[in-house]
């Protein structure tokens, strides 16, 4: 039914591994325009994408600097969002995103599969932007009502915080910059980051 859903069009609210998620076809601008509207922002703050896999964030970005690869394999499947270079041909269009794209591995089997089935999906909390984080799947019809084709109900949320988002640009602009404190604290984040980029300096 989700993805049946999600080929149509239409937005589905998903469990995740941290908060409930409201998800569109990340190919589909119109989709992707309705979630933006569903939760009441602009083109000016884009959603993240979430992907099956760890491999596929080279399919997605340009250069991956080794911190990022780093933080990648520490933290995914996780509540980790990295900021990255997209791809110059990446077909996407999620907002004004700029040249970057913040992308997601869950750590949740259900979503994965999901995603496995729809390929990429342009993933945000389910709330109506400003209004706290849906922990439930109540929560989230009571913010988003109709706007929402599919509500999946996976208990209670697992995950006590949002994601931890990093922006690390490039091999060139590699400074790591944290963007939203999350499940994943600072000083674990920076320990991975000075690690990677120690042992690249040894090469």
């Amino acid at each position: 039914m989700a993805a049946r859903a999600i080929a149509q069009g239409q937005l589905v609210v998903i469990p995740t591994d941290t908060v409930y998620g409201i998800a569109a076809d990340a190919l589909d601008p119109a989709a992707v325009s309705g979630l933006l509207a569903a939760k009441g922002r602009g083109r000016d703050m884009p959603p993240p994408v979430m992907v099956a896999e760890p491999a596929m964030l080279e399919s997605v970005a340009h250069r991956v600097a080794p911190a990022a690869q780093a933080l990648a394999k520490a933290y995914w499947p996780g509540a980790l969002t990295l900021v990255v270079r997209a791809h110059p041909s990446l077909n996407m269009d999620l907002g004004d995103r700029g040249a970057t794209i913040a992308v997601r591995v869950p750590d949740h089997d259900f979503v994965r599969e999901l995603l496995r089935i729809t390929g990429p999906l342009a993933v945000s909390s389910a709330n109506v932007s400003g209004e706290p984080a849906a922990a439930s799947v109540q929560a989230a019809i009571d913010q988003l009502g109709d706007s929402v084709a599919v509500y999946l109900d996976g208990g209670s949320s697992t995950g006590s915080a949002v994601s931890t988002i990093v922006q690390i640009l490039d091999d060139e602009d590699a400074q790591v910059k944290i963007l939203r404190q999350g499940a994943i604290s600072e000083a674990d984040i920076f320990a991975v980051a000075l690690k990677a980029e120690l042992a690249g300096g040894r090469g």
